[in-house]
């Protein structure tokens, strides 16, 4: 272990920071905002689902505050182009020789926090600009590779399929989000906090805690927290069992097509990123029940039966729970 006890202890106390200056803002939703550091420290990108009206782009605007890092946001609509996130060449004119040429002119995806606000609003090419930014860090333009600042997040927000006017995300698109977060209704205590806090003069201050290079330091810390080879075969038979072909239960009637290596990956990420923000140095359990449904929800394409027996994806992974249990 290559950080000391103290760094550890800081590094725990800096996450505490974090959660109280987001809480300055954002009323409840602990698991939201639990999942959504998971991510940053696990270096991933997140999709955040839930109906209109529930705080998902407060949220991540409040984190954008509570973080030193560089914050946009776009809002994704039918008539949004790829070179409206990407990026452009415009022709500029030298003064002093008379020459053109042309420079390419940065879009809003070259920041350290991306909110993609409802991305499933615009169409599939749109869509797609974002695939390689999202995987490679990287933006390639008329055969020139630029490189996105570091560390680069994106947050996406998405309504649910249901509604009108939503194109659905295609697999590829989705596989490269490491969390699919679900964010659900207050409680009546909340809301009614809410609407006291929302409704007055006030407004809520939320303090910058954190820089980019601290949030740096923390995604290779959580790379150094301890899993066990017990933790990690479970990890490999849970991936593997929501494969219909691996699976002699019930999966085979429900998925159609289980979860692939990078959700493996994702886990062990997650699950290592969980204990850090609980202020252990070893994953246990509790950390791999707790994001299972997060990393495998946006990773199964479920069957007809499935969705005429109205069985989701979670209740795949509670399945993969009760039936696939961890080395005692």
């Amino acid at each position: 272990m290559s950080s000391s006890e103290n760094e550890i202890t800081a590094t725990v106390q800096q996450l505490t920071h974090l959660r109280a200056a987001i809480a300055q803002a954002i009323v409840g939703q602990q698991d939201v905002v639990e999942q959504l550091l998971i991510g940053l420290l696990a270096g991933g990108h997140c999709l955040l689902e839930g109906v209109p009206g529930l705080g998902k782009t407060l949220l991540v605007r409040t984190l954008g505050q509570a973080l030193e890092l560089s914050f946009r946001r776009i809002q994704f609509t039918p008539d949004l182009m790829p070179s409206d996130i990407l990026g452009t060449e415009i022709l500029e004119e030298d003064h002093g020789t008379g020459k053109r040429h042309f420079v390419f002119q940065k879009g809003p995806v070259f920041t350290n926090l991306l909110l993609a606000d409802e991305l499933n609003r615009t169409p599939p090419k749109t869509q797609a600009a974002l695939l390689e930014a999202m995987q490679e860090h990287t933006v390639s333009y008329a055969g020139v590779t630029h490189a996105l600042p570091e560390p680069f997040f994106v947050l996406a927000t998405q309504n649910p399929l249901e509604q009108a006017g939503t194109y659905p995300l295609p697999e590829a698109q989705l596989d490269r989000f490491l969390l699919h977060i679900r964010v659900d209704y207050p409680s009546a205590e909340e809301e009614q906090a809410i609407l006291m806090q929302t409704t007055g003069s006030g407004s809520a201050q939320v303090p910058s805690v954190m820089n980019g290079e601290t949030v740096l330091e923390l995604q290779a810390m959580v790379r150094e927290v301890h899993i066990s080879d017990d933790m990690m075969q479970w990890i490999n038979r849970l991936v593997r069992s929501s494969r219909p072909h691996e699976n002699v239960g019930e999966i085979p009637k429900w998925v159609k097509w289980g979860a692939g290596p990078r959700a493996g990956q994702a886990l062990v990420l997650c699950a290592k990123a969980r204990a850090l923000v609980h202020g252990r140095f070893a994953v246990t359990r509790t950390d791999i029940e707790a994001l299972l449904a997060p990393v495998l929800r946006h990773r199964l394409l479920l069957t007809f039966m499935a969705e005429a027996e109205q069985k989701s994806a979670d209740d795949v992974v509670s399945m993969l729970l009760a039936s696939v249990p961890p080395a005692r």
